[in-house]
């Protein structure tokens, strides 16, 4: 009796030994005498001891931060380049069975993958198109990756540092061109004004005293402040007629 109770409890430790959790977020593969023999899905599953063992794998999806890397463009400037890549396990027996610790390897690729897109890539486009360059670089990426069982969700580029002299150089072109912009608008500016100034021109020329009338709303205008100074200057014409009358009042008086 007693060498049957002392069985039970054996048999009772080696079960509870036995189990092992895997949770909602986890797989598991399961491992018999070294050769992998199933999954183990979420749960509480028996993993016999000695015989079987078993490695869990999370099928989150993960971020990995991809460090600054240096690069040369392909106009021959040098940047510095940081990403994050996100990605997850979409095969849990391939991450494990196909490559040797997936989370390495994806970092690593991630960076040799980002310098050569960076390599083919101009200053201006790596600036300007972001999201291409980010784009192409997860096809690529996303494309090695498939055979491991993992699956590349979106690659951003996070920042783009230049050196000091290029940022220099790039703020005096971007002044120069708003300089240049500025500069066009003035022009078309003076130019509409000009045309419409002719315009006006013609039409007073062509209407019988509309000149006259201009001049006397600009004295309106003008008296409606009592610290300006007003200065008229009189055509020649009314002062040869002022002398003329002049002349003629001042023989009149002479006759007897």
């Amino acid at each position: 009796m007693g060498s049957i109770i002392l069985l039970l409890i054996i048999v009772i430790v080696v079960l509870l030994s036995s189990i092992r959790q895997v949770n909602q977020y986890q797989r598991g593969l399961l491992f018999t005498l070294g050769k992998f023999s199933g999954m183990l899905q979420p749960g509480w599953r028996i993993v016999l001891p000695v015989i079987q063992t078993y490695q869990k794998v999370d099928i989150r999806t993960k971020a990995v931060d991809v460090p600054d890397q240096e690069a040369i463009t392909k106009d021959n400037v040098s940047a510095r380049i940081s990403a994050v890549i996100y990605y997850k396990v979409t095969d849990a027996s391939k991450a494990i069975l196909e490559v040797e610790h997936f989370e390495y390897a994806v970092h690593q690729l991630a960076q040799t993958t980002m310098r050569n897109i960076v390599g083919e890539t101009d200053l201006n486009s790596l600036l300007a198109e972001r999201d291409t360059v980010a784009a192409r670089i997860r096809d690529i990426v996303d494309e090695t990756t498939d055979s491991w069982g993992l699956e590349v969700l979106t690659v951003e580029l996070k920042d783009i540092n230049l050196p000091e002299d290029m940022k220099r150089t790039m703020a005096k072109q971007a002044e120069a061109e708003r300089e240049k912009k500025a500069t066009i608008i003035n022009s078309e500016g003076e130019v509409i004004a000009a045309e419409n100034l002719t315009k006006a021109a013609n039409l007073m020329a062509g209407a019988p005293g509309a000149l006259h009338l201009r001049t006397l709303n600009s004295i309106n205008d003008i008296s409606s402040d009592q610290s300006n100074t007003i200065v008229f200057a009189v055509p020649l014409e009314v002062l040869r007629a002022v002398e003329g009358l002049s002349d003629h009042f001042s023989s009149t008086n002479r006759k007897p």
